[in-house]
């Protein structure tokens, strides 16, 4: 029964059975088999399907307010059996931007998995935005973004700082430099990630404090990865400002020089984001408290 009533929220929270059947990985005509045994069951129509959207009927609407209570209460007894049992088993989907999720979420998972094997962890990596956008779909337990997020059914915490820097190719003139001024950075070639990067996001708001606008930068090129940024910046392509965690590998093998800039450090948070109205399972919860207690600066060489 729990399983119709998961089926039918994402339906109604979807407001679309094909979406629904993409989140939670059934096929269409499952789930709409799943509403069709609860309408039985109830004797009564859920969903109004007459217009381009589904909406809930009268009687949906009262079924999606218990059914949401009855989940509710399944997540809080799975918890307090899982405290009392010391058996913690089952699997989280996390989101993450790509910073987070190329260059630190591996490192700190295999520390988790080591102490809770019975756990298994589904990682999505994706820009701000794409984070954003999959736990508001409810394809996420939890994200971890970069960048500014607003929504009324976000809560947002920050987890720790991080800082972005200048990074420059071993034959760039400005290799040997241990800082460089912006209005410098404005005469380079400059490369930068695509809309919707918080990466993005932070650098522009930065330049922008600073009296600088895009049109004012000389952007030879806009590219989708992180990766992709520094093989540019490595071939000599421009420079570029990136987390100081992605540089690491290159740092070590010279590949790569960071500089600070002579105004100020540029400082962002990195933050955890999950919905306001969500109760977190105790697998979830276990995750989370590792998380929080994590020394992130013994990743950095």
């Amino acid at each position: 029964m729990d399983h119709k009533l998961k089926v039918f929220c994402k339906v109604a929270e979807t407001k679309s059975f094909s979406k629904a059947s993409e989140i939670i990985h059934l096929t269409q005509p499952a789930v709409s088999l799943q509403i069709q045994a609860l309408e039985e069951r109830y004797e009564t129509k859920l969903f109004d399907r007459s217009s381009n959207t589904v909406t809930l009927t009268p009687a949906g609407e009262v079924l999606y307010k218990y059914a949401k209570e009855i989940l509710s209460l399944y997540v809080s007894a799975e918890k307090v059996i899982g405290e009392i049992t010391d058996l913690v088993k089952g699997s989280i989907t996390i989101g993450a931007c790509s910073t987070i999720g190329d260059y630190l979420l591996p490192s700190i998972i295999t520390g988790f998995r080591k102490t809770h094997p019975k756990i298994k962890i589904h990682l999505l990596v994706g820009n701000t935005n794409r984070v954003v956008e999959m736990l508001n779909s409810g394809n996420i337990d939890l994200g971890l973004v970069a960048g500014d997020v607003a929504g009324q059914r976000i809560v947002l915490k920050k987890l720790f700082s991080d800082e972005l820097m200048l990074i420059v190719s071993p034959q760039h003139p400005w290799a040997k430099k241990k800082e460089v001024s912006l209005s410098e950075l404005t005469k380079e070639s400059f490369i930068l990630r695509e809309a919707g990067s918080g990466t993005r996001q932070v650098i522009e708001k930065f330049l922008a404090k600073h009296g600088i606008a895009p049109r004012d930068m000389k952007i030879s090129l806009v590219l989708g990865s992180t990766e992709a940024i520094k093989d540019a910046v490595e071939n000599g392509l421009g420079v570029s400002i990136v987390s100081r965690w992605a540089a690491r590998k290159e740092i070590r093998y010279g590949t790569l020089n960071l500089l600070n800039f002579k105004e100020e450090r540029l400082v962002r948070d990195f933050s955890l984001i999950s919905n306001k109205n969500s109760v977190s399972s105790y697998v979830v919860d276990e995750f989370l408290g590792y998380l929080k207690s994590y020394t992130f600066d013994k990743l950095l060489p």
